[in-house]
C-alpha cells in the first residue's frame, strides 16, 4: 500500500497557514476543524509543520503566545514523503522521528498530509478485508469426502 491510497480514501483537503499569521490564530484554526496540525506554506512552497506538540513545547519555553507567530513555533525541516511512498516506510518515518504528521509533496507541490491516524486506519481497514476474504474462502472450501 502506497501514501497514494490512502489520501485517495482520506480525501483532499489540507489546512494550511502563512508562518507570519498569530500562534493563536492557528490554534483556533486547529481546534475549530478538529485537527491537529497545519501546514506552514510561504509563497506557495511549505516551510514547516505545526501540530499542537510544538504548540505546546512552544508554550513550556515561552509561556506567553501572546502576538507570537507561527514561524517562532513550527517544525521547519519537516520529514515528508510522496504518493509514491510505501506505508511501511512511513510507519518507520513516523517511529523513528516522533513525528504524527507528514506532508506529502510531489515535484514540491503539496499533496496532501498523512497522519498516524490515517496510516493506522489504512492498514487496519486492509486487515479487515483480508480477514474478510480469507473467512469466505474458508467457508467455501471444498469437503474433502472419504
Amino acid at each position: 500500500m502506497k501514501v497514494s491510497d490512502i489520501l485517495r480514501i482520506k480525501g483532499s483537503i489540507l489546512y494550511t497557514i502563512h508562518p507570519d499569521s498569530l500562534l493563536q490564530v492557528a490554534i483556533h484554526t486547529m481546534s475549530e476543524h478538529d485537527i491537529g496540525s497545519l501546514i506552514v506554506m510561504e509563497y506557495g512552497e511549505l516551510i514547516g509543520v505545526l501540530s499542537f506538540r510544538e504548540v505546546l513545547k512552544f508554550i513550556s519555553c515561552q509561556g506567553n503566545i501572546l502576538n507570537t507567530t507561527v514561524r517562532k513555533a513550527m517544525e521547519d525541516h519537516p520529514i515528508t514523503c510522496t504518493l509514491n511512498t510505501e506505508i511501511d516506510e512511513i510507519q518507520r518515518m513516523m517511529l523513528d522521528k516522533h513525528a504524527r504528521y507528514i506532508p506529502v509533496l510531489e515535484n514540491k507541490v503539496l499533496m496532501g498530509v498523512i497522519s498516524f491516524y490515517d496510516m493506522t486506519k489504512a492498514i487496519i481497514d486492509a486487515k479487515d478485508f483480508e480477514n474478510t476474504m480469507l473467512k469466505a474462502y474458508i467457508r467455501d472450501w471444498p469437503t474433502m469426502a472419504s
